[in-house]
């Protein structure tokens, strides 16, 4: 990646967690993962991994073929 993009990464970094820690400090809690810190950070994560590994699963399971799935006559 070009120095420049490492640069907005970093500042994108910054700002989330200046926001989580600061800004969001006061902010009313009314469940019990809002007490967790960088909880909605992590489930973000989580669900992006997620998504990743089950659409390959249903990429292998629905869509890609044998290397011979024409010649099987």
């Amino acid at each position: 990646m070009k120095k420049w993009h490492w640069i907005l990464l970093g500042v994108i970094t910054l700002i989330t967690l200046f926001a989580e820690f600061v800004l969001l400090a006061d902010y009313p809690k009314k469940h019990w993962w809002s007490y967790v810190p960088m909880f909605y950070i992590l489930w973000g994560f989580v669900g992006c991994v997620a998504i990743i590994y089950i659409s390959k699963w249903l990429g292998k399971l629905f869509i890609q073929r044998k290397e011979d799935y024409y010649d099987a006559d």
